[in-house]
Formats: structure tokens, C-alpha cells, sequence
């Protein structure tokens, strides 16, 4: 039995960087409030990133909720049910109604040919996710959204980095959230970053972040407490010089399974789209139950028994969850390909530092197990 292979593994700062981050950070006496590391993150990831107008948070998720504040989201929003739970959560923590749209069959991004159809007198904006760093489709959204005067809030999660037509994807829509969980090609451990088309819609979220305080401590509207701290920063500020070469990690890798799944019957490989500058954030696979021999959870357990612990990522739909399976919108009749989709994709390990060796591996194993099934 090989040693346990995961779906991913945190990239890390060399040990004696961060300590020596942490004297500065002692050495200043502060650990939080937008400290000096808070404030060089921030302004390098706005570099970084392509757009001056950007806050960094402690996680993805407060920093949605709060997007949805300084928007003045309320009613219902319109969002994907094929993302992760933050994405609806987000939503409904603010006191909003999520929407569920339907998705491409392709792309596995919400379909905005479905859009219209689901705006009511109740809608205030949509809620796109740029599904395993792959872009939305961007221009017909925001023309949905200027007709309907709708604001479009995208979540990024995945999509750090990403360009798409040669702009990056945070200057599209009025808000575009970044996650920097220790899962994510780029992290601070926990953390998340809102980029903005508006410079006030910045002034406003980061005094939400900030108990709603204003430069002269008078509190001019409920806000939170979304601060990131100076320990994150640091590990944000070690990892930064180094992402790009993680990206490149993860394409040799995300390439070297392309060549051994391609030829596999029942097996799709889920590839960056070509007018976009990826990320390789996943290794996402589609399985064919029928040309392949087994289901998705049968190659999933399959695998598991090998100790290679992929994801079926995403499942189940947030429109499946019990708190949202009530609404209308998420009725198996309105998300076919959704549900479709979330019963046949399977995350396989990536990061930085994996083996080829044991992609090689992880591949060889899926195809043995496909020619057994054939055989039978």
C-alpha cells in the first residue's frame, strides 16, 4: 500500500523566513488592526491582482458577507449551486434569498442563458462563481445585470491570479471576493480579499471590516469584525514571492495527467479555457459511469482503498443541502445539469510539491481499474 496521497497540501514559507517575520512582528507589539503587514500585503496584492482598489480580510467568507453589505444586497440574489457552501451561506447569513441558476455543461459556471427567467421584483444581483479558476461567462452577465440594474458580486475563490481576455479577473463586476484558505494556490492560512470597481465601495467595506468605525473612531454603521491579522499577512507576504512558481508546479502536473488520463474511456479531464491566463488551482476529472465501468463514488471509494484521497468537489449541491432544499429554485427540474454534474465530477491531489511519480501512480491506478471493469 502507498503512503496517503491528498487532494492537496498547504504550500509553505521556509521555516526560517517566518521567523524571522515573526521578530518583526514582535519586535512592533502588534498583532492585528492593520498593522505594517496587513498594509504591505494589502498594497502588493493590489499590484499583484491589477486593481488599486482592493481589502484583505481574515477569510473568503467573512469577506463575502461583508461584499454583500457594502452592495446593499437584500431580497434574492442569483447564484450557482455547483461552488461551495460560503458561496449560498454568504447569502443567506445576510439575510438574502439565494437563487439557484443552472450551469454549462462545459464549464460548470452558472449559464446566463437561464438568467433572465429567474430575475424578480425581489432580485438585487447576481452571484457568479469562476468555478475551479475557470472565468464565468463575463460579458453576458454584465449585460443581464446593466439591463436589470442588477450588482454583480463574483466570487473568486478559486480564480487567484486568473486573467480573462488579458484583464484580471478582479476588475470585472463590482466586487470580486478572493479566498486565501491554506487550501488555495495563493493563502495566508485563513484569509480573503474583496477588489473593487469602486473606490468608495472600499472605503465603505473596510470600515465594515472594522466594527464599522471611521477614521475618527465614530461608528457610522453596524459593521463586523472581518480584520486579517499580522501573522497571516506575513505568511501572505513569504508566499507571494513564491506563487508564481507554484502555478508552474501545477501546470507541469496538471499536463503530465493529461497525457496519462487522455486515453482512458470514460475519463475527461477538465482544462483551462484557452483565452484565459490559468491558475491550475484542481485536477478535475468528469467520469463517464458508463464508458468507464464505474461511478464517480465507486472510483472515489476504489481509490480510497489505495490511499489516494481525491474530493467530489462539488457534492452535493447547495441547493440539495436541508436548508435550501425548500426553495424553488432548487428543484431537481430547474438544476438538471447541475445535479448531472455534481454526480460525476471527482477532484484528484494536486499541489505544488506532489510527485510526478505519484501522478504517474495515481493515473496507473485509475486505468488498471478501468480495464478490470472492462474485462468483466
Amino acid at each position: 500500500m502507498i503512503n496517503p496521497i491528498y487532494v492537496t497540501q498547504p504550500a509553505l514559507p521556509e521555516l526560517q523566513d517566518m521567523c524571522t517575520m515573526l521578530e518583526k512582528i514582535w519586535q512592533s507589539k502588534q498583532l492585528s488592526n492593520h498593522g505594517q503587514m496587513v498594509r504591505q500585503l494589502e498594497n502588493k496584492l493590489a499590484s499583484y491582482l491589477g486593481n488599486d482598489n482592493l481589502s484583505v480580510f481574515a477569510n473568503g467568507t467573512i469577506a463575502l458577507q461583508i461584499a454583500c453589505k457594502t452592495l446593499d444586497l437584500r431580497g434574492e440574489v442569483i447564484t450557482t449551486p455547483f461552488t461551495f457552501a460560503a458561496t449560498a451561506h454568504a447569502l443567506a447569513w445576510s439575510g438574502i434569498r439565494p437563487v439557484f441558476c443552472d450551469i454549462e455543461e462545459d464549464s460548470f459556471t452558472l449559464d446566463p442563458n437561464h438568467l433572465e427567467a429567474l430575475i424578480t421584483e425581489e432580485t438585487t444581483g447576481i452571484l457568479p462563481v469562476h468555478v475551479f479558476g475557470n472565468p464565468c461567462q463575463i460579458g453576458k452577465i454584465e449585460a443581464i445585470a446593466a439591463q436589470y440594474k442588477l450588482k454583480t458580486l463574483y466570487d473568486a475563490a478559486h480564480a487567484f491570479g486568473v486573467k480573462a481576455s488579458g484583464r484580471p479577473i478582479g476588475s470585472y463586476g463590482d466586487i470580486s471576493m478572493f479566498s486565501f484558505h491554506a487550501t488555495k494556490v495563493f493563502h495566508t492560512v485563513e484569509g480573503g480579499a474583496l477588489s473593487f470597481k469602486d473606490p468608495a465601495l472600499k472605503k465603505r467595506a473596510d470600515r465594515l471590516r472594522n466594527f464599522g468605525l471611521n477614521d475618527d473612531n465614530l461608528v457610522s454603521e453596524p459593521g463586523t469584525n472581518g480584520k486579517m491579522n499580522e501573522i497571516q499577512a506575513a505568511v501572505g507576504l513569504l508566499l507571494l514571492e513564491t506563487v508564481t512558481e507554484e502555478i508552474e508546479k501545477r501546470k507541469v502536473l496538471i499536463t503530465l495527467y493529461h497525457q496519462l488520463l487522455s486515453n482512458i474511456p470514460g475519463i475527461r479531464m477538465i482544462l483551462p479555457q484557452i483565452d484565459i491566463t490559468p491558475n491550475y488551482p484542481y485536477c478535475v476529472i468528469r467520469i463517464d459511469s458508463r464508458e468507464f465501468g464505474l461511478t464517480r463514488d465507486a472510483l472515489y471509494q476504489e481509490l480510497m482503498t489505495r490511499n489516494i484521497f481525491s474530493r467530489k468537489y462539488f457534492y452535493p449541491l447547495c441547493s440539495n443541502f436541508g436548508c435550501y432544499r425548500s426553495l424553488p429554485s432548487a428543484s431537481l427540474n430547474h438544476l438538471p445539469i447541475a445535479n448531472r454534474v455534481a454526480d460525476s465530477v471527482l477532484s484528484l491531489p494536486l499541489y505544488g510539491n506532489l510527485a510526478e511519480s505519484d501522478v504517474a501512480r495515481i493515473c496507473d491506478i485509475i486505468r488498471k481499474i478501468s480495464k478490470q471493469r472492462q474485462i468483466k
